[in-house]
């Protein structure tokens, strides 16, 4: 499958998550972050965050539950970039109700020739509806392989 700007606006089925303490806290520690805000609420409540909340790049753990419709050839597949937009802090404890969209497509010429470009951005809210943050995601698709004759 090439991709292509018809693409976009494609999104997944929406799905919940659930910012559970002892995943933030693994998740801090499998990242080398041993910043008290992300585990100790006494000592976070004196910060700006006014309470515990997640390391800027938690989010990208709560993205692998999208079930996406487009079925792209993992192969082909590249991480080009990876953005987080924070409205509000994620906190311990928060349900984010989160959907996955195709937010633009693009192609670039490179080296070894063109590639494309396909943007993700996985939108979490709360349960009223309150935009927190978007993850965006930029995967790089490369050329499909021709097979050898």
């Amino acid at each position: 499958m090439d991709l292509d700007k018809s693409m976009i606006g494609i999104a997944s089925e929406p799905y919940s998550a659930v910012v559970e303490q002892e995943h933030v806290a693994q998740f801090a520690q499998a990242i080398g972050d041993d910043n008290p805000v992300y585990v100790n609420e006494a000592y976070a409540k004196t910060t700006a965050y006014k309470g515990t909340t997640v390391p800027p790049t938690f989010l990208v753990a709560l993205g692998s539950n999208a079930k996406f419709p487009l079925k792209l050839d993992f192969k082909r597949m590249l991480h080009g970039e990876q953005e987080f937009i924070y409205h509000h802090p994620v906190r311990i404890g928060d349900k984010l109700d989160c959907t996955m969209t195709v937010t633009d497509v693009y192609d670039r010429v490179g080296k070894s020739g063109t590639m494309q470009f396909l943007v993700l951005d996985t939108n979490m809210t709360t349960a009223d509806g309150a935009l927190v943050a978007v993850s965006r995601n930029t995967i790089i698709y490369r050329q499909a392989q021709k097979e050898a004759k």
